[in-house]
Order: C-alpha cells, then sequence, then structure tokens
C-alpha cells in the first residue's frame, strides 16, 4: 500500500520524543516501511530524517528546550500555522496517489476537509473529545466519510456520541526495547516520567511520594512553563530529582531500577504509553483510577487509587511496592504486544483502502 501518515504538528517526530503521540507515529511509520509499504509521513520538518518525511511545516520557531513555537514578529500564531499547513496538504493529498490517508493528528481540518478527497482515511482518536475536534466529528458524521478507531475501550466510551461502537486497537511499544529489571535498586525511589503539564498531575504525585516518605526522580520536559513555576517549583526539595528529556535507554535504566512507578493523570488520558513501558521494565505502579488506567492494570501490577487523593495514593505506593516484578513483565508482553497492534492496523488499512469513494463535493 502507499500510505500517507498525518501527524501531530506540536512537536517535531523525533527522539527523545515530546509525548505518547509523537512515539507512536514514529514506531507506527518505521514499523509500515520494514513491512514493505510506501509510506510517506506528513509532519513537521525538523522530524526525523531516517523517516520517508513530507514536512508540511517548519521548526524554525521551535524551541527543543521548552517545546514551544517561539512567537517571532509577523509570525502566525502557532495555531493559525498548524490550521495552514494542514488546510495546505489536505488541498494537494490526493495528488499524491495514497491508498489511504492514516491521520494521526489531533487537528479538525483533516477531518473536516474528509469529503472533498478521493483518497479513504482512517481516522485514529488518540484523545477525548475536546471542542474542536468534537465539533469536527459531529459535523463529518452527519456524511460519514472516515473510518474511525481508537486506543482503550475507555476512549471509545469518550467517543460514543458521535462514533458508536468505535473499534478499539490497544496500543502496544515493542518490549524488546525495553530491558526488564527483576530487582530495583537498593535505594528506594519512585520513577514520574512525561510532559510536566497540569493534566499529568505532578504536583499531587510529589505530595504523595513526600508522605510515602520516599524520593520521586522525575523525568520529562516542562510542557506548561506556568504550572512548572506556579505549582512545581516551589514543591522541590532535596527528595524530588529533575532529570529532564532522557533517551529510551537511560529512561530504561531510570524506570527499571525504581521501586514505582508513580502514574497521576488528572484528565481522561486515552491510553498512557507509560502504563506499558513500566511494565515492561518490571516496575509497579501506583496511580489515580482515571481514563483507560483501570483497564490496562490489575491487581497483580498496580494500585489505584480515586483521582486527587494524595493520602490514599502514599498507601499505594507502599503497597505497590511489594508486588512482584516478574509477573508484571509477564503481563506487559501478553498485554502490550506492538507486532499484535502494527498488524491491526496494516489490516484495517488495507481493508478501508479498497473502498475508494467517489467525490462528494469541493470547496
Amino acid at each position: 500500500m502507499k500510505i500517507g501518515i498525518i501527524a501531530h504538528l506540536k512537536h517535531p517526530i523525533i527522539a527523545p520524543f515530546a509525548g505518547g503521540l509523537e512515539v507512536f507515529t514514529h514506531q507506527v511509520t518505521t514499523a509500515l516501511v520494514a513491512m514493505g509499504h510506501d509510506v510517506m509521513l506528513f509532519a513537521s520538518d525538523a522530524s526525523d530524517p531516517a523517516l520517508p518525511l513530507e514536512p508540511i511545516l517548519s521548526d524554525n520557531h521551535y524551541d527543543k528546550t521548552t517545546g514551544i513555537r517561539k512567537k517571532k514578529k509577523d509570525l502566525p500564531s502557532e495555531y493559525i500555522a498548524e490550521h495552514h499547513a494542514y488546510f495546505g496538504l489536505m488541498t494537494k493529498i490526493d495528488d499524491y496517489g495514497l491508498d489511504i490517508i492514516f491521520n494521526n493528528s489531533l487537528h479538525y481540518i483533516p477531518i473536516t476537509m474528509a469529503g472533498t478527497l478521493q483518497t479513504p482515511m482512517v481516522t485514529v482518536l488518540h484523545t477525548p473529545p475536546f471542542y474542536e475536534l468534537d465539533m469536527a466529528i459531529a459535523a463529518e458524521r452527519r456524511q460519514p466519510v472516515i473510518n474511525y478507531v481508537t486506543v482503550s475501550g475507555q476512549s471509545a466510551f469518550n467517543w460514543r456520541k458521535h462514533v458508536k461502537d468505535c473499534p478499539v486497537i490497544l496500543n502496544g511499544i515493542p518490549l524488546e526495547d525495553w530491558i526488564f529489571y527483576p530487582e530495583a535498586s537498593k535505594a528506594v525511589y519512585a520513577i514520574w516520567f512525561g510532559r510536566i503539564h497540569p493534566d499529568k498531575g505532578l504536583h499531587l504525585a510529589i505530595a504523595a511520594a513526600r508522605k510515602a516518605k520516599i524520593p520521586l526522580r522525575v523525568a520529562g520536559g516542562v510542557a506548561d512553563q506556568k504550572y512548572f513555576d506556579k505549582e512545581i517549583a516551589p514543591m522541590l526539595g532535596d527528595d524530588i530529582t529533575l532529570l529532564g528529556l532522557l533517551d529510551q535507554k537511560a529512561l530504561n535504566k531510570e524506570i527499571g531500577m525504581a521501586s514505582v512507578c508513580l502514574i497521576t493523570p488528572c484528565w481522561e488520558e486515552p491510553f498512557g504509553f507509560v502504563v506499558a513501558e513500566s511494565m515492561a521494565c518490571g516496575t509497579p505502579i501506583a496511580g489515580f483510577k482515571m481514563g483507560a488506567l483501570p483497564e490496562l492494570i490489575n491487581a497483580q501490577t498496580g494500585v489505584l487509587v480515586e483521582l486527587a487523593d494524595v493520602n490514599a495514593l502514599a498507601e499505594a505506593i507502599k503497597k505497590a511496592i511489594r508486588l512482584d516484578r516478574k509477573t508484571i513483565h509477564l503481563y506487559a508482553q501478553h498485554k502490550f504486544s506492538f507486532l499484535q497492534m502494527i498488524k491491526a492496523y496494516e489490516s484495517l488499512l488495507e481493508r478501508v483502502s479498497g473502498r475508494r469513494k467517489k467525490l462528494k463535493y469541493a470547496i
């Protein structure tokens, strides 16, 4: 198949990755190429040059340290820049002669313009509904042209208003890339990793780790500077270590040596790669009953408590540390197979690509 993958444009698709969606896009693109498909990745121009990249947005103003596009005189806002990048792509995407469009953006433009295309589209719902995407999908469903799929049962439930019985392909990770640690470091510590953003609840993780009297190591970039300055910086102390963005090998070691991983989403997280990556290393989880976590974690792999209950999370940390690491690792191997995931996507793309539709209308 000739597959056009539309990426999220907030960050380049390159390691060290800003978040799980960038990881997913990189890994899926690489895998589909390895499977013999002719792939084009529509992403921003600082993405990994080893990928089959067709750049649609300049990263000249992207700050790698903060993950934010700098505002410059005469430069349109990030919102408008992304709008024009996607609009420009969608007006010419039929010209590439693709068999299928694999939309992994979080943007309304590919959804809104899908009905103008000859090329069929599969869209992965990587996020809960938010205003622009919710409105675009509601409109598209009045004259359906897109095949949707999502990454967890919880995400399918969140989108049920517009996409009834949305198919689920559970996210997977290349398990062979994550070394299993049968024993944690003798120097006990907890790990928290991901984007430092209010949605991820780092402030609650710090408070719980402190109550549990366990040092906390934090890996990840600052995605919201105001949140960091207001909520996180005042909480820092000798028991909190900020590691910044780590490459995969360094992150694997930090997770694997940790006694417990704290996962503290404050929103309806559709999946959470941190869950799979922590379990692959054998590290137990203490976290909140939010989003997909209750369907990904069982009593043998982690302890979940109610959202924002810091006292309960502190107790969960103590309980999770006692869980068997080998059992956790084996669970990850069974639950989060990347090969199973990519074969499911390949099958879906092949099926949909055989249903080329006629042009309905033009704008």
